[in-house]
């Protein structure tokens, strides 16, 4: 009887390719301004979350998010505005810069499963409907949060270039 191998990294997984890296910065203003020939063109919009799982309770958070490309790769610039989210504590621990890098998945919460035997655990998640969810992940001692998104090809919240 064989056991199941658990995985050394996240490379062992087979996850999908990266499709988006994710930025906070205290201006969305001067991040278009200042990257703007290195990814514009931009598309912005309210990424305002209302009753989000965040930390083990409800949490709402207002922020604005900036979309631009690097070839097919998403470049999101999230400027946290109020309430609570992973955003608000990277820029309440003076950080700015990189922050996550974003999966599309067909089912986040079976991913969210693989992610639990490499001390991954999601602190930040939202069911929107049957076919829509976000979830952030954190491991203890790594500064760069993992974002699962499953939502169908196109659908609302993306930047759709």
């Amino acid at each position: 009887m064989s056991q199941a191998r658990t995985p050394a990294s996240l490379a062992d997984l087979g996850l999908p390719r990266i499709d988006q890296v994710g930025f906070v910065v205290r201006s969305i203003a001067e991040a278009r301004e200042r990257y703007g020939p290195l990814f514009g063109p931009w598309h912005e919009m309210d990424g305002s979350v209302q009753a989000a799982d965040y930390r083990g309770r409800k949490a709402d958070v207002e922020l604005a998010i900036l979309f631009g490309h690097s070839g097919d790769v998403e470049m999101e610039f999230i400027e946290w505005r109020g309430g609570e989210s992973p955003h608000r504590e990277f820029i309440e621990q003076g950080r700015e810069g990189m922050h996550h890098l974003r999966y599309r998945v067909d089912d986040a919460d079976a991913w969210i499963a693989r992610l639990a035997p490499l001390g991954y655990a999601p602190i930040w998640y939202k069911v929107f409907s049957a076919d829509t969810v976000f979830a952030y992940l954190e491991r203890p001692g790594d500064p760069l949060l993992i974002e699962f998104l499953q939502m169908p090809p196109g659908g609302p919240g993306t930047s759709g270039d």
